[in-house]
């Protein structure tokens, strides 16, 4: 059984030690370096001490000293960061997990450019739960073409920092591919005061931030007379962890190309 050298970007935050955890706990995988931003009060401690498990693998900020040996860099840090942990990368060869959320579409553009180099999984969200429901959203949009409208309601902890959450949009990409609408020209962020009727093609979001939630997504199908709901709900980081795992292994025998978990899962069309 090959073994897989796992890097972890942002190694001592919430998903960090999620990944830490996971990884400790997987056979075929070893944790090759921990990253984290310069300054972090937990440079140059064991990575494993933040599980209760040492490794004798210290949290560094030098990427380029980390990653020689590593074979996947997992990165669920914010835009900037991952564009940066991109950059030294793609001319080492190290392949890329990428679950940041918040990407402009020029940024996106760069992730595209540069798995010209390197392989890269690159989702909204690592969780298999969630990619079988986007899966299940393509069928019910294409069934629920007429007559129905569209609500997506996503709450998520206060810490995080962009809105909608990447999932709740990749949900309504998926939506309007499959009704042949194109999402940037019927999306609806928020209503407030005298919005007038529901524009019938509109998909609507809807955002809550507060305490402690994981990550919940419930889209809806409102028709006359009933009501349809497509719900994830997550109640631990460790699904998420074991997503990115399972897209890590993907990639062993990929020199370059971007996917995402449709293509880790073998939901792709």
């Amino acid at each position: 059984m090959m073994t897989l050298n796992i890097a972890i970007a942002g190694s001592s935050g919430r998903m960090g030690r999620a990944l830490l955890e996971a990884v400790a706990r997987t056979p075929d995988m070893r944790l090759s370096a921990a990253l984290e931003r310069t300054g972090s009060p937990y440079l140059k401690k064991d990575a494993g001490e933040l599980i209760g498990s040492p490794c004798n693998i210290a949290i560094i900020d030098d990427i380029a000293a980390a990653l020689p040996g590593s074979d996947v860099l997992i990165d669920f840090t914010r835009p900037e960061g991952t564009l940066a942990h991109l950059a030294v990368c793609r001319p080492l060869g190290v392949k890329m997990v990428i679950g940041t959320t918040g990407f402009s579409a020029q940024q996106k553009e760069d992730l595209k450019a540069a798995s010209k180099d390197i392989a890269i999984v690159f989702a909204p969200n690592m969780s298999v739960g969630v990619n079988v429901t986007f899966k299940l959203l393509e069928v019910a949009a294409k069934a629920l073409n007429e007559g129905y409208d569209i609500e997506i309601i996503e709450a998520h902890h206060r810490h995080k920092i962009d809105a909608p959450s990447g999932t709740a949009l990749h949900m309504g990409e998926v939506i309007a591919k499959a009704l042949g609408r194109n999402l940037s020209e019927v999306a609806v962020y928020g209503r407030e005061g005298n919005t007038g009727e529901r524009a019938p093609a509109t998909i609507g979001f809807a955002t809550v931030r507060g305490g402690d939630i994981v990550g919940d997504h419930t889209v809806l199908f409102a028709g006359t007379g009933e009501r349809i709901e497509i719900s994830h709900k997550a109640g631990s980081r460790a699904t998420f962890a074991e997503g990115a795992l399972r897209a890590a292994r993907f990639l062993a025998d990929k020199q370059s190309g971007l996917f995402n978990m449709q293509d880790v899962l073998g939901l792709r069309e």
